[in-house]
């Protein structure tokens, strides 16, 4: 067994560049988490009309209704196995803006087909998205959402594109700085760029063994639904 992500990846994870394999590797057959702390370059969001649906969003940790320059941010990828047995790894981001730290979550655990990553969003799983993973030529990392779905109790929706959006990630090494970069964009088919950011970090590993899963880093409702 080996990390959700060179799973959903297959042959092209061993085209990532050598520090990305290492923090991709995360997971529980290799028993390390991987902590990254520092700075966002910029934090955006569109125009005034997302204002509420970032607002909205930021009641469970999905997304910042807030910009910034140069914030302090930390992201930790800690795997566990969720409620239902599955390898999990965390993604939560926390950004130290001057308002005060604000949460963006997610949980990602491999497909059933084991072909994509399942992206929970939030601190209840509400919203899934699937995740499509690919190896750039330069050796980054690019990853790409595709449908989203909304499940509460029997809901189990496909969300609409009018109100969905779609995510682009790419997370780089920067040799000559030894440090990582990430950029993100959101951005819906019609309304266009919602939210975003961009900035650099460094990692640091742990034994799981060791140090486990810290309070409060899960979410509070589990989502079975793949």
């Amino acid at each position: 067994m080996t990390s959700i992500f060179r799973n959903a990846m297959g042959p092209s994870f061993d085209h990532l560049h050598p520090q990305l394999r290492r923090r991709f590797s995360v997971g529980l057959t290799s028993g390390r988490a991987c902590t990254g702390h520092g700075v966002m370059d910029r934090i955006w969001h569109g125009g005034a009309f997302v204002r509420p649906f970032l607002a909205l969003g930021a009641t469970r940790n999905i997304l910042v209704p807030a910009t910034g320059r140069h914030v302090p941010f930390v992201i930790e990828n800690v795997p566990y196995l969720d409620t239902y047995g599955r390898e999990t790894v965390s993604f939560v981001r926390t950004f130290h803006l001057p308002g005060g730290p604000r949460r963006f979550d997610a949980q990602m655990v491999l497909s059933p087909k084991g072909d994509r990553v399942l992206d929970y969003l939030g601190t209840h799983q509400h919203l899934a998205s699937d995740l499509h993973l690919s190896a750039e030529p330069d050796g980054s990392l690019l990853i790409r959402s595709g449908e989203h779905r909304f499940r509460e109790a029997m809901v189990d929706v496909r969300v609409p594109e009018l109100l969905g959006a779609t995510a682009e990630v790419r997370e780089s090494y920067d040799e000559k700085e030894d440090r990582f970069r990430i950029r993100v964009k959101v951005v819906n088919k019609y309304f266009g760029p919602l939210f975003g950011y961009e900035g650099s970090f460094r990692a640091t590993y742990s034994d799981i063994r060791t140090h486990g899963v810290r309070p409060g880093l899960r979410p509070v409702r589990e989502e079975s639904r793949a």
